[in-house]
């Protein structure tokens, strides 16, 4: 449940994120300014989506990277339990087999 809240509240952050962009970018297209000042404040406004989104993405990676090696630390343990079962098994077949053939 956790880890779902954490996915809502990243995408929440992306779209905050995306939202206040658009939105700033909306503002200085309309605001009544030189052509220089405005070309300054998208760049400026560019720079730090830009800034933001790479935040985000390292983010995403790292917690893509954590379910992964996760991932990989339950499939070899269940690997690892499920081999002992299998070898239990093959034990007492082979012990059953013995059993069997000394009557």
């Amino acid at each position: 449940m956790s880890e779902a809240r954490g996915e809502s509240g990243l995408g929440f952050a992306v779209g905050f994120i995306l939202g206040g962009a658009l939105g700033a970018g909306l503002a200085l297209l309309f605001a009544p300014e030189p052509g220089r000042q405005t070309r300054e404040r998208l760049r400026d406004v560019a720079a730090d989506v830009r800034d933001k989104t790479m935040a985000v993405s390292d983010e995403l990676r790292d917690k893509a990277e954590a379910v992964l090696a996760r991932s990989r630390e339950v499939f070899d343990e269940k690997k690892a339990i499920l081999s002992t079962a299998v070898q239990a098994g093959k034990e007492a077949s082979h012990r059953e087999r013995a059993r069997l053939s000394a009557h």
